[in-house]
């Protein structure tokens, strides 16, 4: 039963940073792992997406149904996938109005030793790497001078 915190600051909006993340249509852009995302629904409340991974060839999904409390919180939790349990959230603190203090924490445990053996290092990388992602996102997408994405539904 794995639990993965990251805490960094960093020198993005907090709104810019929950919007990439809340943003998961954009994830095959810039999440190598990943190879589709399928949006079942959307408000400013919740985000209900599915998420096929592709790693190195092993293949798996995961969807979620995230509570939103834009910007500073989404809450992950677990629709379907190879887990027993999966449950967490993002927090975006801001810090000025140019940077932020940033949150994650994921605790999951997967439907069986077997597939724990197959997915669980697969599932351990990606998540140990998830906030270093999307910092690099951000700071790809100053560079480039491209509009800072904003909160759906805002």
């Amino acid at each position: 039963m794995p639990t993965i915190t990251r805490k960094v600051i960093v020198d993005h909006a907090a709104e810019s940073m929950y919007a990439l993340v809340d943003g998961v249509e954009a994830y095959p852009e810039f999440l190598p792992w990943c190879a589709r995302v399928q949006v079942f629904g959307r408000t400013p409340a919740e985000t209900h997406a599915r998420i096929d991974i592709d790693f190195h060839g092993l293949k798996s999904h995961v969807a979620t149904r995230n509570r939103n409390e834009p910007p500073e919180w989404i809450h992950l939790a677990l629709d379907d996938g190879p887990f027993e349990r999966l449950a967490g959230h993002w927090h975006f603190r801001p810090l000025g109005a140019e940077g932020c203090a940033i949150e994650f924490s994921i605790d999951y445990a997967f439907t069986s030793r077997a597939l724990e053996a197959v997915m669980g290092p697969v599932f351990g990388q990606i998540m140990e790497t998830i906030v270093e992602r999307f910092i690099e996102r951000a700071q790809a997408l100053r560079r480039a001078g491209a509009p800072q994405p904003v909160p759906a539904g805002g």
